[in-house]
């Protein structure tokens, strides 16, 4: 890992997971215990705000922020979020009581267990996007696995987000805290899934492997192995069959009918468009009286601040192109500072859930979202042509 400023990325296209920012913008923006920032009419605008605002400073630092948003979520996935489900509803409970209590600490953490990202909050989020000009796609699955497949295709400089699953798809390049708040200061952190395998001695089906052990969305973790243990059964081992075959069952319960080589499959093989060309990529002019449309009038922004905001934006691009011409005649300046943690230590210092596992109005093709998913963004991706999916590619026809 090293640590990064903002200014490190001019001119850089950076391929962003939506989905995990606007989560970050609804606990985060406007928030206190339960009361949220809103409309006139009590519509949430906390990621809004936070979508605007962080875009508006991507972007003033030259980068070329291009948001991913995720589709239809793979069938492996349902118990997770049916579990997530479970937790967001045994938190109301725990709110309720601690309401009663006045307990503020209980309060604001119940209250964030309880956030939950919307179809509408997408949308909302798509619809800004769109009208200040920057790129948007939908990914057919996950987004993160669409990140790390344009990052390997080098329509990208790297993925951002907070879930580490994107090193898991093999994202070449990977950086954290790119979507904080810029009150916090932190610095971005940048991953080289290449450095990271050089460094942890591990070949990447090997590293899919121990995350896979350490806990993904895909599947349960064995009770009793965390990251520490499941890095040196990897090493002793080389794999998860050889692990099943010499490991203390007694110690460590297999889970029933554990589904490890379905979900090694969905690292491998994801569902994403392949035929990276059919996407825009390339930021176009705001539209002001879009912008002023929504954010002000059916939102409650403030005018003044708007207008000023959207002259950023414009100012922005001048500064992003330039970036872009001085990058083919010489490389980005190096502000890298390298953190001296050995990299074995500090990935096995993350918390667990570290291992857990730009789109323009539809021409040609319309497709449908899959039912059953109403908090999930709609299957449809637009391109210049039609396209056939199948798993690992998407062609154009």
């Amino acid at each position: 890992m090293k640590e990064q400023k903002l200014e490190s990325y001019i001119g850089r296209k950076i391929a962003i997971d939506a989905s995990m920012s606007i989560y970050q913008f609804l606990i985060v923006v406007g928030r206190r215990g339960t009361e949220m920032l809103t409309n006139e009419a009590g519509e949430v605008t906390s990621h809004l705000q936070g979508m605007f605002t962080r875009t508006i400073r991507l972007l003033e630092a030259g980068m070329e922020p291009i948001y991913v948003f995720d589709g239809h979520p793979p069938d492996l996935k349902k118990k997770v979020l049916v579990k997530r489900y479970s937790k967001r509803a045994n938190a109301t409970e725990d709110l309720h009581q601690a309401i009663e209590t006045g307990n503020k600490d209980d309060i604001e953490k119940f209250s964030k267990r309880m956030v939950k990202v919307t179809k509408q909050h997408n949308e909302d989020c798509k619809r800004l996007l769109r009208l200040m000009g920057v790129p948007v796609i939908e990914a057919p699955s996950e987004a993160e696995a669409q990140c790390a497949a344009l990052c390997k295709s080098g329509k990208v400089y790297a993925v951002a987000s907070e879930d580490m699953d994107s090193l898991t798809f093999g994202a070449p390049r990977f950086l954290r805290h790119l979507m904080g708040p810029g009150s916090r200061k932190v610095p971005v952190l940048e991953f080289e899934v290449g450095k990271v395998l050089e460094e942890l001695n591990l070949t990447m089906d090997q590293f899919i492997d121990l995350c896979i052990l350490s806990g993904c969305d895909y599947c349960e973790s064995i009770r009793g192995i965390g990251g520490q243990t499941a890095l040196k059964l990897i090493r002793q081992q080389g794999s998860i069959e050889h692990i099943l075959q010499n490991i203390n069952k007694e110690r460590y319960p297999i889970p029933d009918d554990w589904p490890y080589e379905e979900a090694r499959y969905l690292f491998k093989e994801p569902l994403v468009c392949t035929n990276i060309e059919q996407f825009e990529m390339k930021r176009s002019a705001p539209d002001d009286e879009g912008l002023i449309t929504f954010l002000v009038t059916e939102n409650g922004f403030n005018s003044d601040r708007v207008t000023k905001a959207i002259e950023k934006i414009k100012a922005a691009k001048n500064k992003s192109s330039q970036g872009q011409l001085e990058s083919f005649s010489k490389s980005v300046a190096n502000i890298s500072i390298p953190i001296k943690t050995k990299a074995t230590k500090s990935m096995l210092q993350f918390p667990k859930s570290m291992f857990n596992s730009k789109i323009f109005s539809p021409q040609d093709s319309i497709c449908s979202r899959p039912k059953g998913f109403s908090s999930m963004a709609p299957l449809c991706l637009h391109f210049k042509h039609s396209m056939v999916f199948s798993r690992g590619v998407c062609y154009g026809i």
